[in-house]
């Protein structure tokens, strides 16, 4: 058994988290941590785990965490991460981060976009991405990934392929993206409440977004080429889920079967990636850590359709897949 433990373990990530958790044979959650009074038990934040899980929430030093857990996944705020990551990984433990704080190489680009001077930079560029659609074989070996990003899953598992293949400008690239309000995460807030968000659909952050940089630099590894583009998310009326639309131009006369092929091709023997010719909805892939892509040619553009859930595979679902990876179990072990 691996022992694991989870830091700020109040959210939402959290506790899809625990139930991946607690179905994983080999996994057994030693600690959780929050900074709530009086130590609650998980039951008493996560209704849900009533009977699952016989743990309070603890308000714990990393160095008194890493003696309980093997693995921590840690679902901290950006910048708050970076403070405690360096500490579990030098007590010898393997940390999967929830966090931005990991996810870009360039520390000038994270105090751009995240407004927050690193806390950690000698670690950027050097911490394995945990996508493992991309980076399977560097994820393995890894002491510390980072996690991905709900919205930046759903661009960059379509947009790598085609990319890489030279089927689409990688300049030229508008990206339509919708989310749950889950996405926004439990604390509250003016625009997720009820009254706010229900009947209603909006964009936010536009032009400004904290994943494009990271989308940009992700396909751009992943693919071999620069990549640019235009990330417009949207908050919709739903609890989970992501729905993101992209627009490309081609590089040439490429027709929607050449780059359905090029997709499948590309996944063939990933477990997660599902290269559909329907058109996707989030219901087909709530609940689960699967990604549904298709594409359909339209007046010269090629449009690419993703679904995915948030939570899951845009989250805690990918984080297991990591966790699969790094200790040599079966890398969907609890997520089929």
């Amino acid at each position: 058994m691996t022992r694991v433990a989870i830091l700020g373990a109040t959210g939402y990530t959290a506790v899809e988290l625990i139930k991946i958790l607690l179905r994983h044979p080999e996994a057994e959650i030693t600690a959780l941590t929050s900074r709530s009074e009086g130590s609650p038990h998980v039951a008493a934040i996560h209704p849900s785990l009533a009977g699952r899980l016989d743990l309070r929430l603890e308000d714990l030093p990393p160095e008194v965490v890493a003696t309980r857990a093997d693995c921590v996944f840690c679902c901290l705020p950006h910048g708050a991460a970076a403070s405690v990551v360096p500490k579990l990984l030098a007590a010898g433990t393997k940390v999967v981060d929830f966090s931005a704080d990991y996810r870009l190489s360039n520390a000038a680009v994270y105090e751009d976009w995240y407004g927050l001077k690193h806390p950690d930079p000698s670690r950027l560029g050097h911490t394995v991405y945990g996508l493992p659609e991309l980076f399977r074989e560097r994820i393995r070996p890894a002491k510390l990934i980072a996690n991905p990003g709900c919205y930046t899953t759903s661009a960059i598992l379509p947009l790598t392929p085609l990319v890489k293949a030279g089927l689409i400008d990688p300049s030229n690239i508008i990206i339509d993206a919708k989310s749950g309000v889950t996405g926004a995460g439990r604390t509250p807030k003016l625009t997720t409440l009820y009254p706010e968000c229900n009947e209603s659909i909006s964009c936010y952050n536009v032009g400004r977004h904290r994943h494009t940089p990271e989308i940009e630099e992700i396909v751009s590894a992943g693919s071999g080429h620069a990549t640019n583009v235009i990330f417009t998310p949207h908050l919709v009326p739903m609890d989970r889920g992501i729905l993101s639309t992209i627009y490309c131009v081609p590089t040439g006369p490429v027709t929607e079967g050449q780059a359905l092929t090029a997709l499948r091709e590309f996944y063939d023997d990933e477990p997660f990636v599902r290269v559909v010719e329907h058109l996707p909805g989030s219901k087909d892939s709530s609940g689960t850590n699967f990604c549904d892509i298709t594409v359909r040619a339209v007046r010269g553009r090629l449009i690419l359709i993703s679904c995915l859930d948030n939570l899951i595979k845009g989250a805690s679902g990918a984080a297991v897949q990591n966790f699969n990876l790094m200790f040599g179990y079966n890398e969907t072990t609890a997520l089929l």
